[in-house]
């Protein structure tokens, strides 16, 4: 098969820091006369002066160079502590009295300042306010204060705020800062341009702010998570100090699995132990970087969408999410959509050419009513009243009209299906018209078809190699900075969805550290009680904003925007680290002192400096290539490129890669190692479009990555070696030191579907726990990987989680066939408590209930989605998470490779009728058979306890709890066997009655609980004596 790229009719044109001064407490400023002025670190104006005329110093610990006017902001919005050195600023005189100010500081007091009113206060022309970071610290958003704060993308509105909702919005900023004390009503009425002055100000403040979790929900969490460690190991220390030596096989299996389910609940727990909220502002965003008169300056944002086999996820779904993206609220010049056909499909070719087409009438009327969400088949479905807060008279009139045209638009999509056919054998490219409009006459988004070229022999890699393909592809057309990653069904349900990351990607001081911002996934056409715990919200709004309070998010596949620079392997910027303070009296031999030493180690860090500043200029070089006339293969030359080389030293070439260590590491394609060096994304000069899709076309052939660092050890894009690429490709991620940031806006920016149907749902959770068992017996594995690198430790519990879970389904299925076991024998895993056990067992059963009812107040969860998560963890536990780990370790062990099942998209014509379909696998088997094997101890046991007495129900209870909590957890499942008429197929019931009477004949004949005779037997002789 061969590669094709299509661009079908959618295609628009195209201090240096002065070293701190360290004081400490009873020291003066330096004077005037002796110190050279400072810059502030912070806002990059001058320090300035005392009124005395000495220099101004903000803190007298380490001496940071800070101006009087953001030490005022720091005490009064900020964190009020040194951003170098973390030292509570201390209250200089002049200055308003803030909270935790010492009393007996009198000497600092001025009364004249104690309530600050501030009626001639002078908008500072500053260029950026402080911003919280990811360590805790301040610093500046950088911002260009002239000209108009606000500006249009291609029309005339103001990113949503116009008229009376915008002066509305004017006017509460003002209330703001009165009660700041920041402008006073008598100043801002006299002031006619204060409109600008109050936007440009609004323009310096955060982009972001973290919202930690209360202190009374938080607090009382963590201690209860602390006792509950706390009577977990005396509960463990009883539970092996107390054999039951009547049933010791079943004692030592239940301590076992016991032992191993404290272990995975560490692992789980501790990486929720600081919980964050995350809030953006988007208002803020575009004032910033949309203003009127001056060019946009918001990042170019690449989309990649992914599919593999149309006929399972069927075109119209695919079309759904192209539509949403290609009316996204962003700049149509910023936005460039890539859809990978893995399959290569002519279906899905020509279903693109047809939704290009339709995007020209419904991407204007998208944007012009301002509906969400912007794929038609889930507007038009939705059961709301689509007239709120609409008041176009023409509206009813457009929608009835659109909604015709997208009946049309799905007949013409099923009209393809019915005569698909596959893509021709030979490579070809097709190419739109030179910049593509809708109705009204303006630009639309580019779109990209991508079907790369697969032949027997090479590896494809799956969704990796696809992946990797989509960003070389990308870099050589369009180059952008970020990429969004979706798979074909999750459609864009907030159209601010990329704004909304592009407030942590375009922070000055944070977007530099971030790999990716991930969102929460949310789903459509789930059933009401969510039998199956589709839409895990536990993971998603419970584990992963616990991860947030550490190094970030797990990667989960799809819903992420990607720092393409993270992806190519580039580590983090480094940290300002606190300059050590030592002085030039001491030999070098001592303590690593002397003034040889520092001089030797400040030559060094300036070659080092003068080396990256080198690479750096260098990589404009790379930019301007020139183009061959002729020849195939790559269509620039790497020499060509590297002539700007010219007329730089020895010192500055060596910071540069060679050229083959460059073609190792990213493959043959001088134009994509070019685009690697363009840190802001953009494309050489010198380039046309007809030489681009050339290059395009090689970038994507089957043998480009063999013998390249794609997919490998070098952390080169979507890592190779697992079906769960996302969570190794994250991890190597984190390991180089770089941070991550969950996102969650209130209406939720991207939704999915997933499978409702028992069977499929399996599958899916089967490929799952597969590719966290390929990576634990990797060289990848968490466990034992990159203890060197920067991931942190809370972090990497977290990871070791996400690939030993699959294993707990052992300890698990042993744990749910024990109570049956029991019951049958008579025998019981506790011994007969006495007060003290009896308290252990208490406590441990009370911290369990109220670790879970704290984690859902914190977190907002629902009860019954917490309890459809419990179920489903021992549902999946004992049936897809145990066939993983036997299939994982056929497969890396035995070379016995598993097929990866893509899974359904396509629903039931009926509401929810696929929650009803039956579909025959093998892993329905076990959880049938733990359900009749426990079903079949209570009838016993209860048999067993009428037949001897009263006595007998005293032990019982303890037997009849455990396998209750058995048939309880399995229950969702059981109603999934019985269908929507309430019958289970024959084939499961045969099967699992089978196993149940096999089990069960043969511990009967091994009866290991009886003591074994070694004498004669006796019997009566039937004599009386």
């Amino acid at each position: 098969m061969a590669s094709n790229t299509m661009a079908s009719g959618l295609v628009t044109t195209a201090q240096a820091h002065d070293e701190p001064y360290p004081l400490h407490d009873g020291d003066q400023a330096p004077p005037s006369n002796q110190a050279q002025m400072k810059i502030c670190r912070v806002c990059r104006d001058e320090v300035g002066y005392q009124e005395d005329g000495k220099l101004f110093v903000a803190c007298y610990e380490c001496g940071f160079p800070v101006c009087r006017p953001c030490y005022e902001y720091e005490r009064s919005e900020g964190d009020r502590c040194c951003p170098q050195c973390n030292t509570r600023y201390k209250r200089h005189k002049g200055c308003a009295r803030v909270p935790g100010d010492d009393d007996d500081n009198l000497d600092c007091d001025d009364f004249n300042n104690e309530f600050p009113i501030r009626n001639h206060i002078e908008i500072h022309d500053r260029s950026s306010v402080f911003a919280h970071s990811e360590n805790g610290d301040h610093h500046r958003q950088l911002g260009n204060n002239s000209g108009p704060a606000m500006s249009t993308t291609g029309g005339s509105e103001k990113e949503g705020y116009e008229g009376a909702e915008w002066k509305e919005r004017i006017e509460k900023w003002k209330i703001r800062q009165e009660k700041r004390g920041l402008v006073t009503k008598e100043a801002s009425e006299k002031d006619n341009g204060e409109e600008d002055d109050f936007l440009t100000t609004e323009a310096r403040q955060p982009l972001w702010r973290k919202i930690p979790v209360s202190s009374s929900k938080i607090s009382p969490y963590r201690m209860v998570i602390v006792l509950r460690l706390f009577v977990l190991v005396f509960f463990l220390r009883f539970r092996v100090t107390t054999p039951a030596m009547d049933a010791y096989p079943l004692w030592l299996i239940s301590v076992m699995c016991e032992i191993w389910f404290a272990f995975s609940w560490i692992l789980d727990q501790f990486p929720k132990w600081n919980p964050v909220n995350r809030e953006t502002y988007l208002d803020r965003l575009s004032i910033r970087f949309e203003r009127e008169g001056e060019p946009n300056r918001l990042s170019m944002v690449d989309v990649f969408v992914s599919t593999v086999d149309p006929l399972k996820e069927p075109p119209i779904i695919t079309a759904n999410t192209v539509l949403s993206i290609l009316s996204v609220d962003y700049p149509v010049d910023k936005v460039s959509c890539y859809v990978s056909d893995d399959g290569a499909s002519m279906l899905l070719f020509d279903s693109l050419s047809v939704t290009a087409e339709f995007a020209r009438r419904w991407v204007p009327f998208c944007k012009k009513h301002n509906i969400e969400p912007r794929a038609p088949e889930f507007y038009f479905s939705e059961k709301i009243d689509y007239l709120k807060d609409k008041v176009e008279p023409s509206f009813v009139k457009e929608r009835r009209a659109m909604q015709r045209e997208y009946e049309e638009f799905k007949v013409q999509i099923n009209s393809l299906v019915t005569k698909a056919q596959k893509k021709p054998e030979e490579g070809w490219v097709y190419l739109g018209s030179e910049g593509a409009f809708d109705v009204d006459g303006k630009a639309l988004p580019r779109l990209v078809y991508v079907s790369r070229e697969k032949r027997p022999g090479y590896q494809h890699h799956k969704k990796a190699g696809a992946m990797n393909a989509l960003v070389r592809v990308s870099a050589v057309l369009t180059n952008a900075p970020f990429m969004l990653n979706l798979d074909c069904d999750h459609y864009i349900n907030n159209s601010k969805a990329i704004r909304e990351a592009m407030c942590f990607l375009m922070d000055p001081q944070l977007g530099k550290k971030l790999c990716y911002v991930q969102f929460p996934q949310r789903f459509d056409g789930i059933d009401p009680h969510d039998r199956y715990a589709n839409r895990n919200t536990v993971f998603f709004d419970i584990n992963m904003r616990g991860l947030d309070g550490i190094q970030g998010p797990v990667y989960v596949g799809t819903g992420c925007v990607f720092n393409r620079q993270a992806l190519y392997g580039y580590d983090p910027p480094a940290s300002e680290k606190r300059p050590k303070m030592l002085c030039d009296c001491l030999p070098s031999w001592c303590c690593g002192g002397g003034g040889g030493s520092r001089k030797s180690k400040l030559k060094k860090k300036m070659e080092s400096s003068l080396i990256k500043s080198a690479f750096l200029m260098k990589k404009k070089s790379y930019g301007r290539s020139n183009l061959r006339k002729k020849g195939s293969g790559p269509v620039f030359d790497l020499e060509e490129i590297e002539e700007g080389l010219e007329g730089y030293d020895d010192l500055e070439k060596a910071s540069l890669m060679s050229r083959k260590k460059f073609e190792k590491r990213f493959g043959q394609s001088p134009v994509f190692i070019a685009s690697t060096l363009m840190e802001d994304g953009g494309l050489p000069g010198g380039t046309n479009s007809a030489t681009l899709i050339k290059e395009a076309i090689h970038v994507i052939s089957c043998d480009y990555d063999e013998k390249t660092e794609w997919g490998k050890e070098a952390s080169i894009g979507w890592i190779y070696g697992s079906v769960t690429e996302d969570i190794l490709t994250g991890f190597k991620m984190h390991c180089r030191g770089w941070k991550s940031v969950y996102c969650m806006p209130k209406r939720p920016a991207f939704k999915g579907s997933a499978p409702i149907n028992l069977s499929d749902r399996l599958h899916q959770v089967l490929r799952w726990a597969l590719g966290s068992v390929e990576i634990f017996l990797s060289r990848h594995c968490p466990l034992w990987y990159a203890y060197g690198g920067k991931l942190k430790w809370l972090e990497r519990l977290a990871y070791i989680n996400t690939i030993v879970y699959p294993f707990t389904s052992i300890p698990l299925l042993a744990y749910c066939i024990v109570p049956a076991i029991c019951l049958l024998t008579g025998k019981f895993i506790i011994p007969t408590l006495n007060n003290l056990a009896s308290i252990w067992f208490l406590a441990l059963f009370l911290t369990i209930i109220a670790t879970g009812i704290l984690e859902l107040r914190w977190s907002n969860v629902s009860i019954e989605e917490w309890w459809r998560n419990e179920q489903f963890w021992v549902i999946g536990g004992v049936s897809a998470h145990l066939f993983a780990v036997f299939q994982g370790f056929l497969k890396v062990l035995a070379g016995v490779d598993t097929n990866f099942t893509v899974t359904s998209k396509a629903a039931d014509d009926t509401e929810f009728g696929d929650l009803y379909l039956f579909k025959w696998t093998t892993l329905l088997i076990p959880p049938t058979t733990l359900i009749i094997l426990n079903m079949v101890g209570v009838v016993a046991g209860i048999s067993d306890a009428i037949n001897n007495g009263n006595g007998s129900w005293g032990p019982l209870f303890g037997k009849l709890f455990f396998a209750f909590w058995v048939i309880v957890h399995l229950y969702p499942f059981l109603k999934g066997l019985m269908g929507r008429q309430n019958r289970t197929p024959t084939v499961v019931v045969l099967w699992s009655i089978l196993l149940a009477s096999i089990f069960s004949l043969i511990w009967v004949r091994i009866d290991p609980f009886l003591p074994k005779q070694t004498g004669p037997v006796l019997k009566p002789c039937g004599v009386e004596c």
